[in-house]
């Protein structure tokens, strides 16, 4: 089975592959709900929700390596909360200068600081499980079943399958340069110009992409058009849903609000 290298869904003959979409749909929403509604500092809670994400990635068996380094992307958004830390009022750890200021480190403003890191890291682990054990298009089918507007829907079909064309323009651009390019045989000899003409170079493969990918996305548009097209991506229908399904709904949305609860308690 050929694997795009855009697609992230990982095929496993595991439990939650095998789970119905719009339970992992449903079930991957309210715990990043969950996770966002903590309030900061409630570390025994944090771990108890650690570990049911360390749980569902061992039973998926994507590995815990794979997601745990897929999750590394939420870092370098996490640090735009960065500046918390520093202008937080309340008790101070410490200082350190940068330059002509000094800035004051704050224990509640690191504690929220910490708390968003950790909430953002275990919601995008669960996104990522959520996007690897099922197909997109069965999330889409699964959108729809929870009611998720029709126009939004199409968006987001509409979008993923144009990365598709564009990475594949892409490639076409990146073959064609290849195939006019040349090497030399001495390795001193670099091939290309300056700095100024690679960039010029790249300036014109990027307005060459543009191009088309607007052409080649008429086009396709155009034949959906035809084939009678009007914003509703059609698939056969979910099999409806099983009692099993129903208990394994009602026992996540039970512990989640559990763990809720056990969180504001403390």
């Amino acid at each position: 089975m050929h694997v795009h290298f855009l697609d992230p869904y990982r095929p496993r003959p595991s439990l939650v592959h095998q789970l119905d979409p719009r339970i992992k749909l449903v079930l991957t929403l309210s715990f990043i709900l969950t996770t966002a509604l903590m309030p900061q500092g409630a570390w025994p809670v944090y771990i108890l929700l650690l570990a049911v994400m360390i749980s569902v990635v061992l039973l998926s068996e994507l590995g815990t390596g794979f997601v745990l380094k897929r999750s590394a992307l939420a870092f370098p958004f996490v640090l735009a909360a960065l500046p918390l830390v520093f202008t937080g009022p309340g008790p101070s750890l410490g200082e350190t200068m940068l330059g002509e200021w000094t800035l004051r480190i704050s224990q509640p403003g690191l504690e929220r600081f910490l708390s968003i890191a950790f909430k953002s890291w275990i919601s995008v682990q669960a996104a990522i499980v959520l996007a690897t054990s099922t197909p997109f298009p069965q999330l889409l089918v699964a959108l729809r079943a929870i009611k998720t507007p029709r126009l939004l829907v199409a968006i987001f079909g509409l979008m993923w399958r144009y990365l598709f064309v564009l990475a594949d323009e892409t490639l076409r651009l990146i073959r064609a340069r290849a195939a006019r390019s040349g090497v030399s045989a001495q390795g001193e000899v670099k091939p290309g110009g300056s700095m100024l003409w690679r960039a010029r170079v790249t300036g014109g493969m990027a307005g060459s992409l543009f191009l088309r990918a607007f052409e080649r996305s008429d086009r396709i548009y155009m034949a959906m058009a035809s084939r009678g097209y009007d914003g509703e991506v059609r698939m056969l229908p979910l099999p409806a849903l099983k009692p099993v399904h129903w208990v394994i709904l009602g026992a996540g949305m039970v512990l989640f609000a559990v763990l809720l609860a056990i969180a504001y308690l403390l």
